[in-house]
Parts: structure tokens; C-alpha cells; sequence
């Protein structure tokens, strides 16, 4: 799902992770389809994807977006986790799995 200022609120329930990207950043192209891989062997999170441009800008500073690629894991809209920068696929399962994890046993 792609977010955008309008739709955030409404989208943003439960545990989601958000794939936050820039246009023509190659570690996000690189990042993309290992997160969707990673995400579509699970069924407790929601994958979204924010694009950085000059629409969104106020959704990324309400999550402190300051480099591209970031991926927050969210709890009803509150960021509980966030990693930048490229991940080899093996960590960010890993990472994601923690930090997923996390969220469902503090609930």
C-alpha cells in the first residue's frame, strides 16, 4: 500500500512496516524486493511503502525520515523500531522478526 498524508491514518493499524524510499536510489531498489519477499511469508504485519517527494514531506518529518532506505516497524501508528540503510537479506529477517515479535508479546 502506498502512503501518503490523506491515507496514513486509516492505513497505519496494527503492527505495519513501512518501506520508506527515494526515487532513484539504488539501495532502495536493491532493499524493495527483499522486504517484500521477506513480508509475504508472514500474515501479522502489513507492508506499506512511503515514497519521499515533495508530497509527503510532512508525513516523513512526522516520522523523522532523514536518509533513505528506512524501515520502520509501526504499532498503531507509533514507530516501536527503525533501521536505515541497505541490509543484507539474512539480517533483516532477523531484525524483523525481533522486532515484530517484540510488539505482538508486549500486547
Amino acid at each position: 500500500m502506498q502512503l501518503n498524508i490523506e491515507n496514513y491514518k486509516k492505513e497505519l493499524r496494527g503492527i505495519s512496516v513501512v518501506e520508506v524510499s527515494g526515487e532513484g536510489c539504488a539501495n532502495c531498489i536493491t532493499l524493495m524486493p527483499i522486504l517484500y519477499k521477506i513480508l509475504s511469508l508472514r500474515d501479522d504485519c502489513v507492508l506499506h511503502h512511503l515514497e519521499v517527494n515533495e508530497q509527503n514531506m510532512a508525513l516523513c518529518k512526522e516520522f523523522s525520515i532523514d536518509r533513505v532506505p528506512t524501515i520502520l516497524v509501526l504499532k498503531d501508528r507509533e514507530v516501536m523500531a527503525r533501521c536505515t540503510g541497505y541490509q543484507p537479506e539474512e539480517i533483516l529477517e532477523i531484525w524483523l522478526d525481533t522486532k515484530i515479535n517484540e510488539i505482538k508479546n508486549n500486547v
